[in-house]
């Protein structure tokens, strides 16, 4: 079989299943596991698929952007570990920017206790800082209804105004190569805006978010720390050699 007609088939069965095992691949192909291990990587060097623990995934659409109330049901253990990891790392006294996101809502709840300032353009964050009664600035704009955050020239502007401690961004990709993505080019602004204007960036996403890559750049690896969950489907050490990597244990 040639090389072009068992990668044909290893995306035809990826675009069906969404996700396969290396032995899947073996019975398909009739081919030895090292050899679909090489084409396994080449595709992913290629961006056809993401290498998991034993097989293979297909990217995301570089456009896709998921709900606030579909990534709220997503892997809900894995972003709370996160979430309260990241809020331990907030000290008295600092002001901080809090990115909008499911996995950055969560750390609202541990951060009662702390005296600070939390500058968002998170439109679901709103009244859950003030209940917990942390001073908040509120980066205005226009509110995008997938995302509930405030985008566009205005924020940008808005945002120009402050410094921060320490930043909270959420991501929809990370690559090893491509960096830092996200599916809208303004909300990639925000972002980007906000990590230049930090002492320290930290991106807080689970481990589904690896490998992936979006539509928009908003940073390369070695401007953050990553905070995400410990997970077998992963390889980090290629990130660890690029960025400071935080994988909290479930």
């Amino acid at each position: 079989m040639l090389i072009s007609e068992r990668h044909q088939l290893i995306l035809d069965l990826l675009k069906e299943k969404g996700n396969v095992k290396l032995q899947e691949l073996v019975e398909l192909t009739s081919t030895s596991e090292s050899t679909l291990r090489r084409d396994l990587d080449q595709l992913e060097k290629q961006n056809y698929l993401k290498r998991v623990h034993g097989g293979a995934s297909l990217l995301q659409r570089k456009r896709s952007e998921p709900s606030v109330l579909e990534k709220t049901t997503q892997n809900l253990e894995e972003k709370e570990l996160i979430a309260k990891y990241a809020a331990q790392l907030v000290l008295d006294g600092e002001c901080i920017y809090l990115d909008a996101g499911t996995t950055t809502f969560q750390m609202i709840r541990y951060l009662k206790q702390k005296d600070i300032v939390v500058v968002t353009n998170g439109t679901d964050h709103l009244n859950a800082l003030l209940d917990e009664g942390i001073t908040t600035y509120f980066i205005g704009g226009f509110v995008k209804k997938v995302t509930k955050a405030t985008i566009g020239r205005d924020a940008y502007e808005s945002i120009k105004n402050y410094r921060f401690d320490k930043c909270f961004i959420g991501t929809n990709a990370i690559h090893y190569e491509l960096g830092l993505t996200t599916p809208d080019p303004d909300e990639a602004q925000i972002k980007e805006r906000a990590i230049s204007l930090s002492r320290e960036s930290f991106i807080l996403a689970d481990h589904t978010k690896f490998g992936e890559v979006s539509f928009s750049k908003f940073a390369e690896l070695d401007q953050v720390k990553i905070i995400t969950n410990e997970s077998d489907t992963i390889d980090l050490d290629r990130y660890q050699r690029m960025t400071e990597i935080k994988p909290v244990k479930m």
